[in-house]
């Protein structure tokens, strides 16, 4: 992925950043949509540079007109060119329409597009459908992106892939499995979640030389997360001045969750972590990592005691649904301190809401579906939507976990892109929630805290996915580049 911008729009907003730039700045659309067109051109000629032949697919909006601009520059290159119109190109309009002519000028082929066409191309390029799109993909425009997904050549998506929701990331009935995707002006929100990773491929994009005060009066509703340095550590730090986490979980069967969320703490920076789990797993859990300080907890008062000492506090790993587990949840969520709550945490909360403005809540779409009280598709459905309702019912930070992890703050919603597939294992998210403790007890705020501790787990995974492949990934195989990643 190149560098791209931070901010993140919907589909209206790009649609007036685009009224913006015509209207108030009077660049013509028509050399906007010259712009774009150009792009994509070169985009295609640089990730495929041996390609001699394309093929062209074009609706009816103004993303088939940059199809058509796409078509001209290559037949004007030396490229054999095929455009498969799905709709008549005679009735477009406008600027898509004025593109169409020039194309045809040249000589320029194009063919009515009909089920079962075969197409020969080096390369695809998907301009059937733009950010526009509000129901479901149906007839000959769901038979053309089935011949696309469908062709072993390389596909190309002119500003997002055609039946992908611009605002969501889901499917619209049929989307284009595109191999890269260049977008235009404002980047769309739904390129970065939901199911986005499986149908964008690498993404590009260019601002199509709009100048900054275009972005002015336009608030961007989200942002992608990128990386902070972490402030180089006081000469005269001490354990104590680290942060001291605890660690609250791993019932009888489950001692694992809890100690990997403690060791991904303490790699990460944490000074102290401590455990309170079972007491016939405390005096075993810190045999082969002695630096957790593990503690046989049974009762209210005994947990009291390690509230008072720590700094932030875990709730969850393991934890169980025990009436064990439920008297330690409600100690541990009454207790003035900044905390995380995880995996059956969540599930606990859910069936005794409350709300605190200090934890971090870090549910996976079945457990959001449960703080919510629906269905993990209606979660889905807008991943963005889902991670502010929970933020709105219980306070504090949500983080939906996910391709396209989503970060919902009162203030900010974010959306983190680093991680890969090999993190659907079992731990992953124990070792999240002590990454993200970590950071908060060196005196991260709890916004900063969530977007870096999601940021560098995801990354830490993509790095130890790198090195040995992303099947049979541990949340274990995780620990060294997370030292590595905070230094």
């Amino acid at each position: 992925m190149q560098n791209l911008p931070i901010k993140l729009y919907r589909a209206a907003q790009v649609r007036e950043l685009d009224r913006i730039a015509i209207q108030e700045h009077r660049i013509p659309g028509f050399e906007l949509m010259s712009r774009a067109g150009a792009e994509v051109f070169q985009c295609l000629k640089k990730h495929w540079p041996d390609a001699r032949s394309i093929a062209v697919f074009c609706g009816s909006g103004n993303n088939a007109g940059d199809g058509y601009i796409i078509a001209e520059l290559a037949l004007a290159a030396g490229f054999d060119v095929c455009v498969y119109a799905v709709s008549e190109p005679e009735k477009l309009n406008g600027d898509a329409l004025t593109a169409y002519r020039k194309y045809s000028k040249i000589n320029g082929i194009v063919i009515p597009f009909q089920a079962g066409q075969m197409v020969n191309a080096d390369v695809l390029v998907d301009a059937l459908l733009g950010t526009g799109l509000d129901r479901p993909v149906t007839g000959l425009y769901a038979e053309a992106i089935q011949t696309i997904n469908a062709h072993a050549s390389p596909v190309i998506a002119v500003d997002i892939p055609s039946g992908l929701n611009a605002d969501t990331g889901n499917v619209m009935g049929h989307a284009v499995k595109a191999d890269g995707t260049v977008t235009f002006i404002g980047l769309k929100q739904g390129l970065f979640t939901g199911q986005a990773a499986k149908y964008c491929g690498e993404i590009g994009y260019t601002d199509l030389a709009v100048p900054d005060d275009v972005f002015t009066n336009v608030k961007a509703t989200a942002e992608r997360v990128v990386k902070v340095r972490l402030p180089r550590r006081d000469r005269c730090a001490h354990k104590g001045s680290c942060g001291h986490v605890l660690i609250v979980g791993g019932e009888l069967g489950y001692s694992g969750a809890a100690k990997m969320a403690g060791e991904a703490a303490l790699r990460v920076g944490a000074g102290l972590v401590s455990i309170a789990t079972r007491t016939e797993h405390a005096g075993l859990m810190n045999l082969n990592r002695p630096e957790l300080m593990c503690h046989g907890v049974e009762t209210t008062a005994q947990l009291a005691a390690l509230l008072a000492k720590a700094d932030v506090v875990v709730v969850g790993p393991g934890l169980g649904r025990s009436d064990w587990a439920k008297a330690l949840f409600k100690t541990a969520i009454s207790a003035s301190k900044p905390m995380v709550i995880d995996a059956d945490g969540l599930n606990l909360l859910a069936e005794t809401p409350a709300t605190k403005t200090d934890w971090i809540l870090t549910p996976h779409p079945g457990e959001a579906a449960r703080l919510l009280n629906r269905s993990v598709a209606d979660i889905q459905q807008d991943r963005f939507a889902s991670a502010l309702a929970i933020q709105a019912n219980y306070r504090g930070i949500a983080i939906l976990k996910g391709a396209g992890t989503v970060i919902a703050s009162e203030q900010r919603l974010a959306v983190c892109n680093t991680g890969n597939p090999g993190m659907a294992s079992g731990g992953m998210g124990d070792v999240l929630s002590g990454v993200i403790a970590g950071l908060l007890g060196q005196g991260l705020t709890l916004s900063d805290a969530a977007q870096q501790g999601v940021y560098n787990h995801g990354l830490a995974a993509d790095l130890a996915a790198a090195k040995g492949g992303e099947r049979g990934l541990l949340a274990s195989d995780l620990m060294p580049y997370l030292r590595q990643l905070v230094n």
